[in-house]
């Protein structure tokens, strides 16, 4: 179990990239949160097994449809146990 720090940089705010990244995370199985940034960015802090975290960093590159995605920064982090994904408002 890892978990990953995702920053998102394009026009990723207001087209429901929280809520896609949300379902794409527990279509996964991982656990953990999504969030606007003051900076238009998305923070993403999400944990679960390598594996999956590779299928939703390849995910993230991309995002929902109406996004733009610019760049895409990961590190990784001690699991903190999250019980579920949600997004944070």
């Amino acid at each position: 179990m890892r978990r990953w720090e995702i920053d998102v940089q394009g026009k990723v705010q207001g087209v429901l990239f929280r809520a896609s990244a949300r379902d794409v995370a527990k279509k996964l199985g991982l656990k953990g949160y999504a969030m606007n940034c003051g900076d238009g960015t998305v923070h993403i802090s999400v944990e679960g097994p390598e594996e999956q975290l590779d299928q939703f960093l390849q995910w993230c590159h991309q995002g929902p449809p109406a996004a733009v995605v610019t760049a895409v920064d990961h590190k990784i982090s001690e699991p903190v146990g999250y019980q579920e994904f949600f997004i944070k408002r």
